[in-house]
């Protein structure tokens, strides 16, 4: 179980990884995605598109390394949850966003919400089979000392 779970772990790094590098190298194009989104106040716009891909850069490591690992795979879940809800409430509302997951170029706004939306569960999915995983594994459990927090 533990391959397992470390193979998803990998995966879900790699996604990590991939979706960090264009936000940092180009933030001021990510806070118009952001923007785009009308989920956050403007005030807000400029913080979010510096700070998210920081933070998927560190999860990506965290989850490369195997380091601190059930709380980088809580936030990586909730990652995946505020950003399958942003794509819901702007489906719902007949808004169709570019992502942002990968790239900020305008032109990368080619795929459908609906792509978007299933993709992003997908994501999810890999993340709670991840924690599933990872709790069954006596050998993350010892690496952990004991039972992990979640």
């Amino acid at each position: 179980m533990y391959a397992v779970y470390r193979v998803l772990t990998v995966i879900l790094a790699g996604i990590f990884l991939a979706a960090c590098w264009d936000k940092i190298l180009h933030p001021d194009q990510f806070a118009q995605i952001i923007r785009a989104y009308r989920l956050v106040p403007d005030v807000l716009v400029n913080p979010a598109a510096v700070w998210l891909p920081w933070l998927e850069l560190t999860l990506g490591v965290l989850l490369l390394l195997n380091r601190w690992a059930s709380g980088a795979l809580l936030l990586a879940n909730l990652l995946f949850l505020v950003f399958l809800a942003a794509l819901a409430v702007n489906a719902v509302r007949g808004i169709d966003v570019n992502c942002g997951c990968f790239v900020t170029t305008p032109e990368a706004g080619a795929e459908s919400m609906a792509w978007y939306l299933t993709r992003d569960t997908g994501f999810l999915v890999l993340g709670l089979a991840a924690v599933w995983t990872g709790r069954r594994s006596q050998k993350y459990t010892d690496e952990c000392g004991g039972k992990p927090f979640w």
